[in-house]
Order: C-alpha cells, then sequence, then structure tokens
C-alpha cells in the first residue's frame, strides 16, 4: 500500500521529510504545497532571508540522506569562534570545539529542493508553489488550498498530513478544536530586522574576520549578529527590545547611518547609503515561541518544526531542531515497521520534553542585562577550563552543550536549571524596568 503524505510548507523540515520518506521502499508518495513562490526562480525579499548555523544535531538530519550535507556544505562557511566587541573597540573571542555550518537559510532550502527533484520523478514527488493552505478536515483526511496567483481553491486528499508550515501554522490552528489540546504561543520581547552589509574593504579599519560569529551589544538590550556569506558580504540581524527601542524611531537613511555609527562603529563604517536605505524600508518582524501539549492529531496528522515548537533565535537552535524531528520521526517509523499512527503518538511522547526544554533555553540562556552577560562569558570559561581538566567530574559549558552537541534539550536543562533561572528572574526585571521607562 502506497501512502499518500501532503505536507504544508516547503522549507527545510518539509523538504528534508520529503526526502527521507521517498528512500523508503516505495512506500509513500509526497505533496508539498508552499505559499510562497518557487526560491529557484523568484527571489525571497531579502526581509524573509536570513543566515542560519547547524551544528552537529542539524548536519547528523541531513547526512542521512547520500549527498545532501555535502552539498549543502558546498555552499556554506565554517565557523571556528565567536567574537564579542565591545564599544571601547575591545573585542573577546570565544573558540569553538566543533565548527559550525553557516549559510543563508533561503539557499540551504534550495539545495534541498534541487535535490529532491533530481533524485524523484513527479510519479512520486509533486511540488507546488504559490498555494496558501486554508482549510483543513481532520474526519475527511481532506485539506483545503488556494492558488495565490489564480485565486482557484481546491482539495486534496492524505493518507498522512505534516504541518510543516512554521509558526504561523495554518494545520496547528486546526488543532485547537480537537479535544484536550493546548497551546502556548508568545511574542518574543525582541524584534529583529535583518542587515546585509558589503564585502569589508581592507582600507576600512574595521576588525572583522570569516569563520566567526560575530555580535555586539548595547545596554538596552540591542544585538547585533553577523556572519560572513560564501561571496565575502556579510549578513545578519539586529534584535532590539519590542517595547523600547532606538530602531523604530529612524526615520530616514541618514538616522540609520547615525545610529549604527554612533552604536556599531564597525557596522556604522561598512554600511552603504543604499543598505541604510533598505534597512529603513524593511519591516519590523516578530517571533513566537511555541509549546504545545501534543503533535499528533488522531492517526494521519503531526506537526513538526516551528509549527510544533517555535523558538527564539537567541541559541540558534530553530532549524536545528526542526531537522532533527525528521530524523527522530525516520527512526520511529523503522521501530515501528512504518506503523504511522504508533510512529505519530510516539513522536509526541519523545519529543514534546526535549521541545518545551528548547523554549526554556531559547529565552533564558542569554541576559539580557549587559552586566549578568559579562557574567555569562565568565561562567563559559570557567565551565570550559573544567571541564577540559576533569570531563568526568564536570559537564561541558552550556554553550558548547548547545552548539556543539546532540545532548538531548532536557538533559542540558537539567544541568543548568540554576543559571536558567537566574537569567529568567533578570530577563523578567530587565523588561518591566524598559516597560515603566517607556
Amino acid at each position: 500500500m502506497v501512502n499518500k503524505v501532503v505536507i504544508v510548507g516547503a522549507g527545510p523540515t518539509g523538504l528534508l521529510l520529503a526526502h527521507y520518506l521517498l528512500r523508503r521502499d516505495n512506500k509513500y508518495q509526497i505533496e508539498i504545497y508552499e505559499r510562497r513562490s518557487d526560491p529557484r526562480i523568484v527571489s525571497f525579499s531579502t526581509s524573509r532571508t536570513f543566515p542560519i548555523s547547524l551544528n552537529e544535531r542539524g548536519m547528523n538530519a541531513l547526512s542521512k540522506i547520500d549527498g545532501l550535507a555535502e552539498a549543502v556544505k558546498a555552499i556554506s562557511l565554517s565557523v571556528t569562534g565567536g567574537v564579542f566587541h565591545q564599544k571601547n573597540g575591545k573585542s573577546r573571542f570565544s573558540p569553538k570545539n566543533k565548527p559550525l555550518i553557516t549559510l543563508d537559510r533561503t539557499k540551504l532550502a534550495i539545495v534541498m529542493l534541487e535535490t529532491l527533484t533530481e533524485k524523484y520523478d513527479f510519479n512520486r514527488l509533486k511540488v507546488y508553489f504559490n498555494c496558501q493552505c486554508t482549510q483543513v478536515d481532520f474526519a475527511g483526511k481532506k485539506v483545503r488550498f488556494i492558488n495565490l496567483e489564480t485565486k482557484a481553491d481546491f482539495t486534496v486528499n492524505y493518507d498522512l498530513l505534516i504541518g510543516a508550515d512554521g509558526a504561523a501554522s495554518v494545520v496547528r490552528e486546526y488543532f485547537s478544536a480537537t479535544e484536550d489540546f493546548e497551546c502556548v504561543q508568545k511574542f518574543v520581547p525582541n524584534d529583529y530586522k535583518s542587515l546585509f552589509l558589503p564585502r569589508p574593504n581592507e582600507k576600512v579599519s574595521i576588525n572583522l574576520k570569516p569563520g566567526n560569529i560575530h555580535s555586539w551589544m548595547l545596554n538596552d538590550g540591542t544585538v547585533i549578529l553577523l556572519l560572513f556569506q560564501q561571496d565575502g558580504t556579510v549578513s545578519g540581524v539586529i534584535h532590539f527590545p519590542h517595547q523600547k527601542n532606538q530602531v523604530a524611531n529612524l526615520a530616514t537613511k541618514e538616522d540609520v547611518l547615525k545610529f549604527f555609527q554612533n552604536n556599531f562603529s564597525e557596522i556604522g563604517e561598512l554600511m552603504t547609503e543604499e543598505e541604510a536605505e533598505a534597512f529603513l524600508n524593511r519591516p519590523i518582524s516578530r517571533m513566537q515561541t511555541i509549546r504545545c501539549s501534543r503533535y499528533h492529531q488522531g492517526d494521519s496528522v503531526l506537526l513538526m518544526g516551528d509549527a510544533a515548537h517555535a523558538v527564539s533565535f537567541f541559541i540558534g537552535q530553530g532549524c536545528n531542531a526542526s531537522l532533527e524531528d525528521v530524523a527522530i520521526f525516520d527512526n520511529l517509523l523503522d521501530q515501528y515497521s512504518d506503523d504511522i499512527a504508533e510512529a505519530l503518538t510516539q513522536f509526541t511522547l519523545k519529543r514534546k520534553q526535549d521541545a518545551h526544554a528548547l523554549v526554556e533555553l531559547g529565552n533564558n540562556t542569554f541576559p539580557l542585562a549587559k552586566r549578568l552577560f559579562f557574567e555569562f562569558l565568565l561562567r563559559e570559561l570557567v565551565a570550559k577550563t573544567l571541564y577540559k581538566l576533569f570531563p568526568n567530574r564536570y559537564v561541558p559549558s552550556l554553550s558548547d552543550l548547545i552548539f556543539e552537541s546532540s545532548v538531548p534539550y532536557s538533559e542540558i536543562l537539567n544541568s543548568y536549571k540554576g543559571w536558567i533561572s537566574k537569567v529568567e528572574r533578570s530577563n523578567k526585571k530587565f523588561l518591566e524596568t524598559s516597560y515603566k521607562s517607556n
């Protein structure tokens, strides 16, 4: 029997799942529906694209598909450390034991899509773009879409429906009408905008080197993260408090240039007038965290990736955790001999604790208060040293566990629950103070 799988969402999660299912001895026929345009034909707006980092967790999931990890590495850069830039011009370097793979999210989706369509023909794989999910009928196993170009709506049947449609998942919305389903959605207190900077000129006095994640932090909680791209350009994000920030009040490109020159001199020296204008017009984006009581509905629907457990961008684990979801589900299909109903139930049981821990880690690993952030840097140095000297008595540092291991998120949270609680209290106080002074 061939199972028809409808995947809503052609991001990295949905595309990797298609790779995994299609290699399972002709047992699955895949249809993927994506709201946006085909990224191979129409470039996404730069406001919707951003650099991501893949660690051991994400790369392990990719490596299970022949040639995919190699194809991703071919369009990526390796990051071997982090540089924290201080306003006085000094910087702190933190080396990584295991390199991170960094690339643009859209480019990741493109290479996954290209390798997928090269391997499988239209008899087993169909991918439809500009198709927005509008309605799900769990009882009838039907899902409705509208073609955003022609405005025609249509309905498709499924044996298995995968909601891989992100934090604003339409599939998840229909879980809300089912029994015993709870979903806590909270906005991350920081908003963000993307940044795109040109290749640093050798004559420019900027201490930016490839192979590192570069970061800056202001006293009000504004943080910038930048990464080099393969072509030598630099891109990243600036995230800032939602209720009190300087970015929302920038009215002209001159304001933008002055803001960066005064607060982030290296970036201000590099930023062009064209990017200042583009930055001004780029919309402010918000992110949500998602915490669900379960990820499956009956014997035929499953949420994966951000649709199931969206996390803040502070620890860079959204894509890694999403790709890991796919590998876990594949292992469950192996364990239960492609019994989909059992695999869905077990996915919730296996993934829920780690997914909830992931949200906690994302919210409370890094403090918003600058003074406590320096304490974090000191703690990291001590933890790394102790683990190196006495690996049988001490656990790795928090950042090493998150960024350089595949240790379950719940175990990481348990090892550092004291620090996470301290940061949670500090961040709450920091935000309350900011709101009162706004």
